[in-house]
């Protein structure tokens, strides 16, 4: 497998005119999260407004001790910008055939996992399960393989969620701005893209091989989409592979940068945590243990309070159930992480991690009301 500069475009990427990364990183690199006190937490609070440095003093270990204070101040920003409402999704796995090598990912090419993806009546079959379980979005995944799953591929999935679905989010490998565009065209309506972490050497290190490996693309992935018409774009960085304070503030950074040179995108962040994989079950965050995952939700929440966030079945129920409505405004029910499943057939492919929450929709539809908010399939109405 080629081996290639990190930092290095390939000659099918397109490089786009932005200084949006360089801004990120040095944020990033500039961000000295010991330096904060409880006077500049409790000032932060206090403001109307969250500026960068609020954001960094809400994200720094002086902020461990102000945690509730952090989370009625979300809730509040939460109720002000989608009042009692958190909207339900699935993903479905389509492919999880990949041609990188990630350390962390359960889907890597060197992983011996059984590999599959769906066909257009499989895809059709499973799509059409979810929509009776009563869900109106649908976030498509892959593994990261041009070669068994090309774009034509990606958008006839796109078209087929298209016919069940009023929202449709992919979750698959970076791609040009043409790409997104005909992803579009053919019913895709936002791209969500882990950066995985924002520091670039510690990245090298875990992405040791294939396209992947291009931490410049991947970085301008989100730029890329809603230059090709995408609706909305979503942020994450994997938290506990590297330091989780500079990348949720690198995470941070990057969608308020992204808001205020696109103010038409709807920006929205996950919040995922490592979890164990097949043939590797000492994969987990070192660091970031609930409190801080919470510490994280509600600084971003304060941060951009008109920002989506969703909660991941990573994430046991009893934690996603708590964060609703507090900070998370999207919460995923029905997983399966395998390729297939949803219908009465059993998985074809291997699953990319173990998940903590395996509820069905009604199981958290009965949840979310039971906290006295008001579950939402989809609020977009088309004409």
């Amino acid at each position: 497998m080629e081996q290639v500069s990190h930092m290095e475009y390939l000659e099918e990427m397109e490089q786009i005119d932005s200084t949006v990364m360089e801004q990120v990183i040095e944020a990033m690199e500039g961000y000295d999260y010991s330096k904060y006190t409880r006077q500049d937490v409790e000032a932060a609070l206090s403001h109307d407004s969250c500026s960068i440095e609020d954001f960094g003093a809400l994200l720094s270990p002086a902020a461990q001790d102000y945690i509730e204070e952090m989370a009625r101040k979300a809730t509040l920003e939460t109720r002000k910008h989608f009042g009692n409402s958190v909207y339900l999704f699935t993903p479905i796995y389509i492919s999880n055939y990949c041609e990188n090598l990630c350390v962390y990912c359960g889907f890597n090419c060197q992983n011996k996992i059984k590999r599959a993806k769906l066909d257009t009546q499989e895809m059709e079959r499973e799509m059409e399960a979810i929509a009776k379980s009563g869900l109106e979005e649908i976030l498509i995944l892959t593994g990261e393989s041009r070669k068994m799953s090309d774009v034509k591929y990606i958008g006839q999935a796109c078209k087929i969620a298209h016919q069940y679905f009023k929202n449709v989010g992919i979750e698959v490998y970076p791609m040009n701005s043409d790409e997104y565009a005909y992803l579009r065209q053919c019913g895709a309506d936002y791209v969500t893209v882990f950066q995985e972490t924002y520091n670039s050497d510690k990245y090298e290190t875990l992405h040791l091989a294939g396209h992947k490996r291009c931490f410049p693309y991947r970085i301008n992935a989100q730029e890329r989409a809603l230059m090709g018409g995408m609706r909305g774009v979503a942020f994450a960085a994997l938290l506990g592979l590297d330091d989780f304070r500079k990348d949720a503030f690198a995470t941070g950074i990057h969608a308020y940068l992204i808001q205020r040179k696109y103010p038409h995108a709807e920006i929205s962040f996950s919040c995922p945590r490592l979890r164990p994989i097949i043939n590797n079950d000492k994969i987990n965050p070192k660091d970031v243990h609930e409190k801080q995952l919470l510490q994280i939700m509600c600084a971003y929440r304060i941060f951009m309070p008109f920002a989506g966030m969703t909660i991941s079945t990573r994430e046991r129920a009893g934690f996603r159930d708590n964060v609703i409505g507090l900070a998370a405004t999207k919460i995923s029910a029905g997983v399966s992480t395998g390729i297939g499943g949803h219908g009465e057939e059993e998985e074809k492919g291997d699953d990319q991690f173990e998940i903590s929450d395996g509820r069905n929709v009604e199981e958290v539809v009965a949840a979310i009301k039971e906290r006295g908010l008001q579950p939402v399939m989809n609020d977009y109405v088309f004409v």
